[in-house]
């Protein structure tokens, strides 16, 4: 499927039309699923200790990789009590993703 071009960010228009096609896949197979957003409050407390061991790996160069950044933002989304600010973190999660695409397809990994 193609769309207009709204996109500026480079990469961002392949990665939302792959995002498309897959949420299409998923809603084939799963229907229209409906989960609770957030947990309780020890939920919460695992997801903040899992985020601050992440920014500490993070702050060294040598151990940050994608999956150490894309983990970070994920327990911090996970570490919300706000559905306004929970919704911040799964954009920033998806962001993430992006730049790993993005990544990833610069190295060929684009099928």
């Amino acid at each position: 499927m193609s769309y207009p071009a709204l996109f500026t960010t480079p990469g961002m228009r392949s990665f939302a039309e792959d995002v498309d096609a897959e949420r299409q896949r998923q809603l084939e197979k799963f229907g229209d699923q409906r989960h609770p957003v957030l947990l309780g409050p020890n939920n919460q407390l695992l997801f903040e200790k899992l985020a601050e061991g992440l920014r500490e790996t993070n702050e060294d160069p040598l151990q940050r990789c994608w999956m150490t950044i894309l983990l970070e933002e994920a327990y911090e989304a996970g570490a919300e009590r706000d559905l306004a600010k929970f919704r911040e973190e799964i954009i920033q999660v998806a962001a993430v993703c992006q730049a790993i695409v993005t990544d990833l397809d610069r190295q060929g990994a684009k099928r």
